[in-house]
This record gives C-alpha cells, structure tokens and sequence, in this order.
C-alpha cells in the first residue's frame, strides 16, 4: 500500500478528473477540467462549445457563469477573423488585454463587466475535425506560455467529452 508522505493538494482535482474522464456526462468533465486548470490560469469563465461547422455557429454545452452564459447559448461566427482562426485553422487564440476583446468578440462589453481581460480559445481537434472550444477567460491582462500550454491540454482533456455526444 502507497503511503502519503507529502501534501499534494491538487489530489482531489485530479481524482474528480479521472472519474469524470471514466464517466459518460460530457458537462461533468468540462466542469473538471475547469476545476483543474483554475489553480494554474485562474480563470473566472470557461465555456465549452460545440461546433456546427456547416453554420459555422457555436452551441454552449458548459459554463462555469451559466447566469452570465448560459448552456444552449450560441455564436455565429462566419465571416469572422477569429471563426477563420480558430475554427477553420485550428489553432489556438490567444487575447491579450480589453482592447484584443474588442476586435475579436461581440460581447466585448459583457466579457469587459465580468472583469475579463484576455481569453484562450482553444479548438477541440479530432482526426483533423474541428468538434468545437475549450475558451478561458481571465481577470488578468496577460498570458504567459504556461498558461496556453495548461489550456492546450485542458483542450485535449476535454476530447472524450466532446466526441461523446450525439
């Protein structure tokens, strides 16, 4: 039998993880995932969406602020940098400070009076599919390369969700 001999507090995080990863409720693993990357990129939102990649139009599956945005809320993102970016190239996007809030989303002002001033969107890819977002959203103006890196895998945690669905 392993015995404890060091306090590791993110033991319980990660517990809750694994059995959400085993489980079969997509939302109780973003929720997880969410839990997890707190410590590391302090974010105040994090949404999951679901792509409809022939609206180009995101669906809402999880929010940590369901009030502010709520689950089964959406965005059309055709014709936008950012659709092209994220979703269509796939890569991750990286928004640093209100002003990059501005110029990439809609909502700018209901991200700017939750105190929100830069975001990680990060695409859930799968066989070269885009299936849809992990997006962080944090109080503080600047991203370091920890930060994305810890939101790149809370995006590949969250793939067994994402395909999962319907």
């Amino acid at each position: 039998m392993l015995r404890e001999t060091t306090p590791f507090p993110e033991r319980d995080r990660i517990s809750a993880l694994a059995d959400a990863c085993a489980g079969e409720d997509p939302v109780a693993l973003f929720a997880a995932i969410d839990a997890c990357a707190r410590p590391v990129l302090g974010q105040t939102l994090c949404t999951v969406n679901r792509l409809d990649i022939e609206r180009l139009a995101l669906v809402r599956l999880y929010s940590s602020d369901p009030r502010s945005y709520p689950p089964g809320g959406g965005k059309d993102k055709r014709g936008t940098d950012w659709g092209r970016h994220v979703l269509l190239e796939r890569r991750i996007f990286v928004g640093e400070g209100i002003e990059a809030i501005r110029q990439s989303f809609d909502d700018h002002r209901a991200i700017e009076a939750l105190g929100l001033k830069s975001v990680i969107n990060v695409p859930l890819v799968a066989r070269g599919v885009c299936l849809g977002t992990m997006n962080f959203l944090m109080p503080a103006a600047e991203v370091g390369a920890d930060k994305i890196a810890c939101a790149r895998l809370s995006g590949l945690l969250a793939l067994p969700g994402m395909m999962a669905l319907p």
